[in-house]
């Protein structure tokens, strides 16, 4: 049976009606990662706005390939995972910039999908590892469009092939990290459709040692999609999930402000 604490906060905060809320598609194109994070911030800033005006949105999806990046957050061990001096990075046209998402070290580049779900976590009804849990699954379900099995990891945040690493290990083709500001989200996912895989050799991928990453070009060859193809598979999973009661908390995020809040490694 329910408790009936949970069921008395969920009554008199009842969540709002997520089929009739509003969810956009934007399409950035092309974009270096300092602008597309301001981009990030400015559909934030509306969506808070939105929400305190009244007219809550459920979430902006904001679509973008990146110029060559590695992105290295706060973390304190997180610079050692460049596996490179700064002059070889820029010898091979990758940028190396500072993030304020959760996780560790991360590259970006063209070929590669990333997604930032701009979510309004109360109108979702859905905590931070719910969000993650909900990006997860609208990877599986875009690989699994295009015949191709994810599986999550219990110990690594993220989506992964079974079978495709060293070994025969499990390799990592989708990673993700975030931050929550005011319970709307930041950052978000990408997804290695077919970027350049030897720029992965530079860093650590998210800073977990000895696992391999793959890209849906490694595991499809000449069968694998553009990215222009894959992007309205994982944004329509995505809505799907975010309007659906799959992962959808009883009780409400809270109504305050909150300050970043960083999940696992990406």
């Amino acid at each position: 049976m329910p408790d009936s604490a949970q069921t008395s906060r969920a009554e008199q905060n009842p969540a709002p009606d997520r089929g009739s809320l509003a969810v956009s598609v934007v399409e950035l194109g092309r974009l270096g990662y300092d602008a597309a994070y301001e981009v990030q911030q400015a559909h934030h800033a509306q969506v808070l706005a939105a929400r305190e005006g009244g007219t809550p949105e459920l979430a902006r999806l904001l679509l973008v390939e990146h110029d060559p990046v590695v992105t290295v957050t706060r973390r304190k061990t997180a610079r050692g995972n460049l596996l490179a001096s700064l002059e070889v990075f820029a010898a091979s046209g990758i940028d190396v910039r500072p993030t304020d998402r959760g996780g560790d070290v991360t590259y970006h580049g063209p070929g590669q999908l990333v997604c930032y779900p701009i979510v309004d976590l109360r109108a979702a009804g859905l905590r931070l590892h719910e969000h993650m849990r909900v990006m997860e699954q609208g990877v599986i379900d875009t690989l699994a469009h295009f015949g191709v099995a994810g599986e999550r990891d219990g110990d690594a945040t993220g989506v992964w092939i079974p079978g495709a690493g060293v070994g025969g290990e499990a390799a990592k083709i989708a990673a993700m990290g975030v931050r929550v500001r005011r319970w709307i989200t930041l950052h978000g996912l990408s997804l290695n459709v077919r970027p350049n895989m030897d720029h992965f050799d530079l860093i650590v991928p998210c800073g977990l040692a000895g696992r391999s990453v793959t890209s849906l070009a490694q595991q499809l060859g000449e069968r694998c999609p553009a990215v222009e193809e894959v992007a309205p598979v994982l944004t329509g999973a995505l809505e799907g999930l975010l309007r659906s009661d799959a992962f959808r908390v009883r009780a409400q995020p809270p109504s305050g402000g909150a300050a970043g809040v960083d999940p696992p490694s990406p």
